[in-house]
């Protein structure tokens, strides 16, 4: 990476040149200093004690002489060297420490200031610039700053440091370099999305397994597979992306979980007597068979965690092939509920338990059978399904006598048939102390599926049809039945407009998911619903303990309003009317007790019905 040192300037140079002039004067001394110019010869310790026979003893004061002239050399060295130190250290004051490298770009013995422009000329492109990335034998890249990552200059610049004090390592500058690393700050979130782009190139293990083909079974050996080292990248690339021109991400072995010695022993172990011969299952009543082509489709091996095979059924592949002939050995739960003898008192009709089969638990007992030789079987596990409303707890509701009842006519054709479906479905219904009843909620959705026909309706203030019209017929009669009984209104809405058949200002109509009928039983015992429909009339009646009696008190018609005149193109969409002019009217219900007679309750309800609109098709 290209970089301007100051070795070509000898102005910048200054202080090397100074401290090299310093070391070179320890080489000599004065010229008329005889004894310094002369190399210094070494005398053994045994012969300054013991005179060599034949040459004259050193005397006293010649030792005095080589000892001061060492004395003198060591001074002067040490003199120059401290001159030489605290000159070099005074001419790099402010400079980055000799042979300093950044991620390629050499800042030693520049100014401070120089040098951290220059780090920010380097780095800073870099870190928006691609960079390759080789993750096994795959070529991709990664844009440093996408994955997080930005040159954190405080801390690289902390870990160069300052100029050393100790002389050896400012001696030791002068002949080599230091790589300094980069340090980086991290976004963790977007490190991780890049890691997990990175992830798309692994190679995962290929299990072994068993499969069948043509009714045999065929061993699979596992194929071991490699994946990218996610924590060893992460350290790879916040380490090393400022210094690298490309990344070699780390990879490991993806783990195996079934050895291949396994898949052998699985196939002449297990898959091979698994579809030697049939097996039966046994129910209730009741067997099916699973035959040796059956089973090899609907047989499959999964790791078993110790680096084996286990075999196990496609529960949904085996329902589909045996869930309808099972399904005759099962017994569907009933609630308890009520019928009304001739008599007319109600008696409990007794709940039926469930029993439906357990396929979780038939299917876990069928791999023990699989190595069994000869005929096999495997019994059928049930589940029991307890009724919502038991026998006893029927008993204990207190249904014994009529508290409500109500009865509307004049309907006939698709309506009629709209009517007696939905009192099918509602008759029978218990109302549990302290429980809502909603219409919507208790029939469902009213369509076709259910066996409802399209019907006249009322839609924006003027006739049209739908699927299910004529059901507020039967809303109306359930709502003066649970309004005679005593029950408290949960919500119900009137028509728009008034229909004669319908007492005023106590009515009410339905729609699926937007307009409901409901009531809270608020008695302390149960409440039964019967439903009986004919051809032409529904009656609605409610049993259970009579606790109140109720009046209804009707006022008179006041604010009449005349109806509008609509003129509509001749078609299916219309349905001509005479129309009727509105009124407001109220409805007073008064609650006694049956007992006493004495009031519990009195409540008015006003209502306010539009005018029929004039409809004529033309």
């Amino acid at each position: 990476m290209p970089s301007e040192s100051k070795a070509g300037n000898p102005a910048d140079r200054r202080g090397e040149v100074g401290l090299r002039k310093l070391l070179e004067s320890n080489r000599t001394f004065d010229a008329d200093t005889t004894a310094l110019t002369q190399p210094l010869r070494t005398v053994p310790r045994d012969q300054w004690a013991t005179p060599t026979p034949g040459r004259p003893s050193p005397t006293p004061s010649g030792n005095q002489q080589l000892l001061k002239r060492i004395g003198i050399v060591v001074g002067a060295v040490f003199a120059v060297g401290t001159a030489a130190y605290l000159a070099d250290l005074a001419l790099s004051a402010g400079e980055v420490p000799r042979g300093i490298v950044v991620a390629g770009v050499e800042l030693g013995g520049m100014d401070k200031a120089e040098a951290d422009a220059l780090l920010h000329a380097e780095l800073g492109p870099k870190a928006e610039r691609p960079l390759p990335v080789r993750i096994g034998d795959v070529q991709a890249s990664l844009v440093p700053a996408a994955a997080g990552l930005a040159v954190d200059y405080d801390r690289t610049w902390d870990t160069v440091g300052s100029q050393p004090l100790n002389p050896v390592r400012r001696l030791i500058s002068l002949f080599g370099t230091r790589e300094v690393p980069v340090s980086s700050t991290v976004d963790a979130a977007a490190m991780d999305a890049q890691l997990e782009t990175f992830r798309v190139h692994d190679n995962p293990t290929v299990e072994g397994t068993v499969r069948f083909e043509n009714g045999r079974p065929v061993a699979v050996a596992p194929v071991p597979g490699h994946v990218l080292d996610v924590d060893g990248a992460r350290t790879t690339i916040t380490e090393r992306w400022a210094s690298s021109s490309e990344l070699d991400l780390p990879v490991v072995a993806a783990p195996v979980a079934v050895r291949a010695d396994a898949v052998q022993a699985a196939v002449r172990d297990l898959a091979t007597p698994a579809v030697a011969s049939p097996i039966t299952l046994t129910g209730k009543d009741t067997q099916v068979t699973l035959t040796s082509s059956q089973i090899a489709d609907t047989l499959g091996f999964v790791p078993d965690g110790n680096g084996g095979l286990a075999a196990r059924f496609d529960s949904d592949a085996v329902i589909a092939l045996l869930g309808a002939d099972l399904a005759k050995s099962e017994v569907e739960e009933k609630d308890a509920t009520f019928s009304v003898t001739g008599a007319g008192k109600p008696n409990v009709v007794p709940a039926v338990v469930g029993e439906k089969v357990d396929w979780a638990k038939t299917l876990e007992q069928l791999p023990a059978v699989l190595t069994q030789p000869g005929p096999r079987t495997s019994p059928v596990a049930y589940e029991r399904i307890e009724p919502k409303l038991t026998t006893e707890a029927a008993n204990g509701l207190g249904v014994n006598e009529l508290i409500g009842q109500f009865t509307t006519g004049g309907f006939s054709g698709p309506s009629g048939v709209n009517i007696r479906t939905v009192a099918a479905k509602v008759d029978g219904a218990v109302v549990k102390p302290g429980d809502t009843f909603s219409l919507n909620d208790f029939t469902g959705p009213r369509t076709a599926a259910e066996g409802y026909v399209e019907s006249g309706i009322i839609d924006k203030g003027r006739p049209s049809t739908a699927v299910g019209g004529g059901i507020s017929q039967f809303a109306t009669t359930l709502y003066n039945a649970a309004y005679f009984a005593g029950m408290e209104d949960a919500g119900h809405t009137e028509h728009s407009y008034y229909i004669s058949r319908y007492p005023a200002a106590r009515e009410a109509t339905v729609f699926d998911g937007a307009i409901d009928l409901a009531f809270r039983n608020t008695a302390a015992t149960g409440v039964y619903i019967q439903a009986i429909a004919t051809g032409s009339d529904i009656t609605v009646r409610l049993w259970g303990t009579k606790t109140v009696n109720v009046e209804s008190i009707t006022g008179e018609k006041s604010k009449p309003t005349e109806p509008n005149e609509i003129t509509l193109p001749k078609g299916k969409d219309c349905i001509a009317s005479e129309g009727a002019p509105g009124f407001t009217i109220s409805d007073t219900r008064v609650i006694t007790d049956h007992q006493t007679g004495a009031q519990i309750s009195r409540h008015t309800r006003t209502v306010k019905y539009d005018p029929i609109p004039i409809v004529k098709c033309e």
